[in-house]
């Protein structure tokens, strides 16, 4: 048999040393790539804390969360100032926005480091519609004169959820003290925003997600579906679900997000 070189051998080991060198390194480099900031937008008749059962879970898997509160007072004006928000947050962002601020999400899209966009329960408008015109398209929404009260100031008119209509048509599937206790601290919303024209769509090329809850009575599931459907949102239905699905399945819509995430 013929000998090996010394010399050989020496060649091979330093190449084999250098190729596990290189996996352990791409290894490191990809056990410690940052995850993104998940962003959560709370819509009307809410507060961040519609978010709780969510961010305590992303939390748990390792995620930095940010629920601002949102202004709800325009889609021109909750944009601006949700804008400033996210100019502090440095790095890969996934932003999710429930009901009205699904509207928000696709406003901010174009912001540095969004990656991916998670619509729950959400508007997915395009530029030139507006909120009230994509509610009424299908039948199914309860949000109007008989389940909202007015308050009038001198800047204008907010609508907010009637306490004995809250449950039906935001929580149907939640015990009923927490419902009503939601329905306490609801923040109102600017009426005009349901009239306020969309200044522009989700850019097409990014990632979108929707959870869509199949017994919403606050924005149609049809409409829901329709709005997903238009821009190739990969959707997730959840059966049985009110309007507030992210605190009655919120195992559900964290996977969601997490898979946005990736």
């Amino acid at each position: 048999m013929k000998p090996i070189k010394l010399r050989h051998l020496v060649t091979v080991a330093a190449a084999a040393v250098l190729t596990l060198t290189g996996i352990t390194t791409a290894s490191a480099q990809t056990e410690h790539k940052p995850k993104p900031t998940i962003v959560l937008l709370h819509g009307a008749f809410a507060d961040g804390a519609s978010w709780s059962e969510v961010t305590s879970r992303l939390q748990r898997d390792g995620y930095t969360v940010v629920a601002p509160a949102v202004p709800l007072r325009g889609i021109a004006s909750d944009t601006s100032y949700l804008k400033g928000v996210l100019d502090n947050i440095s790095g890969p962002k996934v932003l999710v926005g429930h009901s009205y601020g699904g509207a928000l999400v696709s406003q901010l899209a174009g912001t540095a480091g969004v990656k991916s966009l998670v619509y729950v329960a959400a508007f997915v408008p395009q530029a030139g519609e507006t909120l009230g015109a994509l509610n009424s398209k299908y039948p199914g929404s309860e949000i109007g004169p008989d389940t909202t009260n007015t308050i009038s100031y001198p800047g204008g008119v907010d609508l907010v959820m009637k306490p004995e209509s809250f449950r039906r048509v935001f929580a149907a599937d939640l015990p009923a003290r927490q419902a009503a206790v939601l329905g306490a601290s609801q923040r109102p919303v600017n009426a005009a925003v349901f009239d306020e024209k969309i200044p522009t769509g989700a850019p097409a090329a990014l990632p979108k997600y929707a959870v869509i809850p199949t017994e919403d009575h606050a924005i149609a599931p049809a409409a829901e579906r329709f709005m997903a459907d238009r821009a190739h949102a990969t959707t997730v239905e959840v059966q049985g679900a009110s309007h507030l699905v992210a605190l009655s399945h919120p195992g559900t819509v964290t996977r969601v997000i997490e898979q946005a995430a990736r």
